[in-house]
């Protein structure tokens, strides 16, 4: 055997496989880039549809030449975009259509032999262990009928994880289903939450029925994910003391890498743009619009790239905005109306408020954005990479949760960790102006949610610095990778 084939032997070779979704394809590529800083070789499989708008794809693998991308058919129309409500029909597809390709793409990768080390392909070592999106089980099936070891990476909070991984015990106790019933009732049966979530708090494919399609899904993968050798988690210690030790309790071997963004900039460098994993084109142009506003003025708005508004609701959060008198930075898509909803003539005062000073974008660079002096509040669905992105920042938050893990993130953002309000389940403009009010005007309230994320920012930088707790767990997770003992 060859020298070079001896040392491929040796190193270590990392399948990364995400869910077909923006906010699940950014921290997985944070961590691609992570581990290809340290040496290991990735091979980034995405959707053949989301490879495509992968752009950055030939200037990451330039700048870490570890890293290989593939894709893999997926047979969903090109425009579906997952939601709540396609999560079943999206996981049939995978399991019917990619789970077989992905079986025998392993295989290829995991041989050991000269000739599949020098395809043409991906010229890497042989596959040594896969991690796996969290809602992508799935592919723990496949890897173990090869032979590999699987971590999973949950792109959720571990506050949420936690939960998804009481919902068994909460159906057995029987407060689960709870369809129409009152939904401030306290659900007190979860370890280090007893006194915090109500049902309105947990995930929101509790409010289905337990034979509803998702909530299958969701069970299916609750279960699963107890297979796998280890978890990773885009969180960081002290952000959740109470909630980590009782995940432990279940899984043996845990990792927490977070603000993961700010992990990547800290080991590699600052000079890491934040769209390379952009799915969509952003509007820069907000950039200079900001610096022309006062510092700590603006609220910026954005509810990611899968939450549905109706007509009536996005009127109502519009005319809330220019109500509350204060400038304000919104992405709204063009996909982001629910189907069926007309496009109509938006009323004057509404355009007139918006030229005045509001700034309305199909998209933005959110890092930068929350970076920017000029921001002095954030208005989220409570999306978890938003949530640990205005958390780095130290940019109090407005919570309007819709999907999934999103229900739990925004009760902690308000009543957890009291970095922000939590607005769920209400829309109208009266409550939004005197939200967006509560969050940017000086008063106690505002005063002590300030003081809050500014701590919880300060130990985010201290989690990713040098002596921090998510450096330390990365340097240890790429010990345990390097000497193949995740299993």
């Amino acid at each position: 055997m060859s020298t070079e084939m001896e040392e491929s032997e040796s190193a270590a070779h990392v399948l990364l496989l995400p869910f077909p979704a923006q906010g699940h394809i950014t921290p997985m590529l944070s961590l691609a880039q992570l581990l290809c800083h340290a040496g290991i070789h990735v091979t980034f499989l995405s959707t053949e549809h989301n490879h495509r708008l992968l752009t950055q794809r030939r200037a990451l693998s330039a700048r870490f030449p570890t890293l290989h991308f593939e894709s893999i058919p997926d047979a969903l129309p090109p425009d579906q975009a997952p939601t709540i409500h396609s999560l079943h029909d999206i996981s049939s597809s995978l399991r019917s259509v990619t789970k077989p390709l992905l079986r025998d793409l392993l295989i290829t990768l995991a041989k050991k032999d000269d000739e599949s080390y020098r395809s043409t392909t991906i010229r890497c070592p042989p596959l040594s262990c896969v991690i796996i999106d969290g809602i992508m089980c799935f592919a723990i099936d496949v890897a173990e009928e090869v032979g590999i070891p699987v971590l999973a990476l949950r792109t959720v909070s571990a506050c949420s994880f936690w939960c998804y991984s009481c919902i068994p015990d909460l159906i057995q106790q029987g407060q689960l289903p709870f369809q129409d019933q009152d939904m401030d009732h306290p659900i007190r049966d979860i370890p280090g939450m007893e006194a915090l979530l109500r049902r309105r708090d947990l995930p929101s494919f509790c409010r289905m029925p337990i034979d509803h399609p998702s909530f299958k899904f969701f069970m299916e993968q609750i279960e699963a994910i107890t297979r796998v050798s280890a978890i990773i988690f885009n969180t960081f210690d002290d952000l959740d003391p109470l909630i980590l030790p009782q995940i432990a309790t279940r899984f043996h071997k845990i990792y927490t890498l977070g603000p993961l963004h700010a992990l990547l900039k800290s080991r590699v460098g600052d000079d890491l743009s934040s769209s390379v994993s952009s799915l969509r084109h952003e509007d820069r142009r907000c950039m200079a619009w900001l610096d022309s506003q006062q510092s700590g003025s603006v609220i910026f708005v954005s509810f990611g790239s899968l939450a549905k508004l109706s007509r009536v609701q996005l009127l109502e959060f519009w005319h809330g905005l220019i109500n509350s008198g204060k400038p304000f930075l919104w992405v709204v898509r063009s996909d982001m109306l629910s189907s069926g909803q007309e496009e109509r003539a938006t009323p004057v005062e509404l355009e007139d408020g918006t030229k005045e000073r509001g700034y309305i974008a199909e998209w933005v660079p959110q890092e930068e954005v929350l970076a920017h002096k000029a921001v002095g509040g954030f208005w989220t669905h409570s999306g978890w990479n938003s949530t640990i992105e205005g958390i780095w920042a130290g940019v109090p938050m407005l919570c309007w949760p819709q999907l999934v893990d999103q229900q739990v993130n925004s009760r902690w953002v308000g009543e957890g960790w009291k970095i922000g309000l939590d607005m769920k389940d209400t829309c109208d403009r009266s409550t939004v102006e005197k939200m967006v009010r509560a969050l940017m005007e000086e008063g106690d309230q505002r005063e002590q949610i300030f003081k809050s994320v500014d701590n919880f920012a300060k130990l985010a930088r201290h989690a990713v610095s040098e002596d921090g707790s998510s450096y330390k767990n990365l340097e240890k997770l790429i010990e345990d990778l390097n000497e193949k003992i995740v299993m």
